[in-house]
């Protein structure tokens, strides 16, 4: 895997999505540029439904080295790259583009590694032997399935309102570990887990997918792969629900830059700093 850029001259990043004006990766990657006294401009681009090819094409033919891809364009990144990592074969999916020599075009996937390097390295938690419950079986969940299970947990439950997207994940990745899938109202039957992830886009709005308590005690760790300034809606119910440890996706958000920052300029920055400045912004 070979890049584009010059070290010597400004290379030019981006992230693409719909909508993207809330974006804060290009503060991100600025401040691990800053850190890492790389030369580069990271610019966030809307981009219209069903025109990502094109932009992606006329970033690439004026001089892009690499983008970011978000909603809703990771499964159409993964499939305009002419070859990728394991990760981004495994999720399907791509949130990381770099552009070669030739036209090549190389996509990976950092949002599972993301999760994993927040959940373990930036809160110190454990993930082997546990249990894990899922919230949703939409593409955030293809993409951090293979990490989640590369950490050797008990299992993980899929948990969906359409069961059959959850069994449908369940069937791709049950060979690299114990994987189930059920419905909401099948989650009375269980005792309380030792992680739950919210990979639902309900706490966006405010509103939280059909739980019920016993899946959770005071010694289960929430998490919600969704940020906001105040606490998420899922953040708040596990609160409530006697959790002492709940957490919102903002450093994920930024693990998963700082891979993306890695497979672009070979250096990786400081995280922490990043992220205690996000958290005083946002709030």
């Amino acid at each position: 895997m070979s890049s584009l850029f010059d070290f010597d001259t400004p290379s030019k990043y981006a992230v693409m999505g719909n909508p993207i004006a809330h974006s804060k990766s290009p503060m991100i990657h600025a401040e691990f540029a800053r850190q890492t006294n790389q030369r580069m401009e990271y610019t966030a681009m809307q981009v219209d439904i069903g025109g990502f090819e094109q932009s992606i094409g006329n970033f690439q033919a004026n001089g892009g080295a690499g983008a970011n891809i978000t909603v809703p364009f990771k499964q159409e990144a993964y499939r305009y790259a002419t070859h990728c990592s394991a990760r981004a074969k495994l999720a399907e999916a791509a949130n990381t583009l770099i552009f070669e020599r030739d036209n090549e075009v190389y996509a990976d996937n950092t949002d599972g590694v993301g999760l994993v390097r927040d959940l373990t390295q930036n809160i110190g938690f454990d993930l082997r032997g546990k249990s894990i419950l899922i919230l949703g079986a939409g593409g955030a969940v293809q993409g951090v399935l293979g990490p989640l299970l590369d950490e050797s947990p008990a299992g993980i439950t899929i948990v969906n309102r359409t069961i059959d997207k959850a069994y449908r994940l369940k069937q791709r990745f049950k060979s690299m570990g114990k994987v189930l899938a059920c419905g909401y109202e099948e989650l009375d039957k269980h005792d309380a887990y030792d992680i739950i992830i919210n990979a639902t886009s309900a706490g966006i709005d405010g509103k939280l997918p059909p739980l019920v308590d016993n899946i959770v005690n005071s010694n289960s760790l929430c998490y919600d792969m969704f940020y906001a300034a105040q606490d998420t809606a899922f953040v708040a119910w596990s609160k409530q629900h006697g959790v002492n440890r709940a957490y919102d996706g903002l450093g994920m958000l930024v693990e998963q830059a700082a891979e993306s920052f890695f497979l672009w300029r070979k250096q990786r920055p400081q995280t922490a700093p990043v992220i205690n400045s996000l958290r005083k912004q946002i709030s």
